[in-house]
């Protein structure tokens, strides 16, 4: 086996557990045959990464080569030098705005939130991004019907995000063989990936970054906070009690990290009965309006507790964008109050 055939060989080789090979993943760099021995470099990251790669060829080759000299490249380090709330880096120089969007707890329906109004500011005609910093439970996927796509990349080594209903998004669930895996990771882990979707993916130039954030108020929240200059923090609650105690926590945490907030959404405010058209308040009444009121930051608007949006959510079909005439309206609303609420540079 010559060198060319070596390489051949190499780069179709798929990688463990993962449906591509290692060229698609771009994990093959010099290889060298020589008498009877084999050189080959390994584009890995990870040791973890380069161990699988290393015994996956020498399964392979064993047979081929008297001797198999398997190295790994050395990677420039990224810069992991985090900046400060009050001095935050901008690893997102090709988003002209970032709008967090976050919660005091799980459940709210925050995602469903972030990728309605990421979905509303495209259709009025704004280059958007949507990026799932939920790392431990990422639905943006299954909400913008990306859920079956998986990550590749363009020649310049970068990331191809998803594109949806007129957005580009990224999101952890992307990179997993299947949506059940679990990411067992610790915060520093997943900390680190955030920052390569914002530095590695190819957003192009973006009007607007939307971070969908996980619950509560933690490292990801911080280190978004560090590293990006945030224009405006979307805050979701319900009415209930427990949720406004929780995002009350998180208007705190912003206003420590100074970061501004173009107000809070209400989400299952109230559901109206199909047969008698009865406004129910079930989750109880003017929760989210008197946190704003309470913290002097503006109330977005209220969305219904509503079949409909959970039926088309479910199917991957946004009801800003597939919804009826009423639930749309709700969505736009929020829309363009965050627009008028928030400074944003356009």
């Amino acid at each position: 086996m010559n060198t060319k055939e070596l390489k051949t060989a190499l780069l179709q080789l798929k990688y463990p557990k993962i449906e591509r090979t290692l060229e698609e993943l771009k994990l093959i760099g010099e290889v060298k045959v020589s008498a009877k021995s084999a050189n080959i470099e390994l584009l890995t990251v990870s040791d973890d990464s380069y161990l699988s790669v290393k015994k996956l060829i020498e399964d392979r080759l064993e047979n081929e080569f008297e001797h198999l000299n398997i190295t790994k490249k050395s990677q420039a380090k990224k810069d992991m030098n985090y900046g400060s709330s009050m001095a935050p880096n901008n690893r997102a120089p090709y988003a002209k705005n970032v709008i967090a969007v976050t919660s005091g707890k799980g459940g709210v329906g925050k995602s469903t939130v972030s990728t309605n109004i990421a979905i509303g500011l495209a259709q009025l005609g704004y280059r958007v991004g949507l990026l799932d910093a939920d790392v431990y439970g990422p639905n943006i996927p299954r909400l913008t019907n990306t859920d079956l796509e998986r990550i590749s990349w363009n020649d310049e080594n970068k990331i191809v995000p998803a594109e949806n209903y007129g957005i580009k998004i990224m999101s952890v669930a992307l990179t997993t063989p299947k949506m059940d895996t679990p990411l067992v990771w610790r915060s520093s882990v997943a900390v680190s990936a955030l920052i390569q979707f914002l530095e590695d993916v190819a957003w192009g130039e973006l009007d607007f970054l939307v971070i969908d954030m996980p619950p509560g108020t933690g490292d990801v929240q911080l280190t978004m906070a560090q590293e990006l200059p945030i224009s405006a923090a979307v805050l979701v609650s319900t009415p209930q009690l427990v949720a406004t105690d929780d995002v009350s926590r998180a208007v705190m945490m912003f206003k420590d990290i100074n970061v501004k907030m173009a107000g809070i959404v209400e989400n299952m405010s109230y559901f109206i009965a199909p047969d008698t058209k009865h406004t129910y308040h079930i989750f109880g009444q003017g929760g989210g309006a008197k946190i704003a009121q309470k913290y002097n930051i503006p109330f977005l608007g209220e969305i219904p507790l509503d079949m409909q949006i959970r039926e088309n959510s479910d199917k991957g079909e946004p009801p800003v964008a597939l919804g009826t005439p009423e639930v749309q309206e709700c969505y736009k609303s929020v829309v363009q109050n965050i627009l008028q609420n928030a400074k944003f540079n356009l």
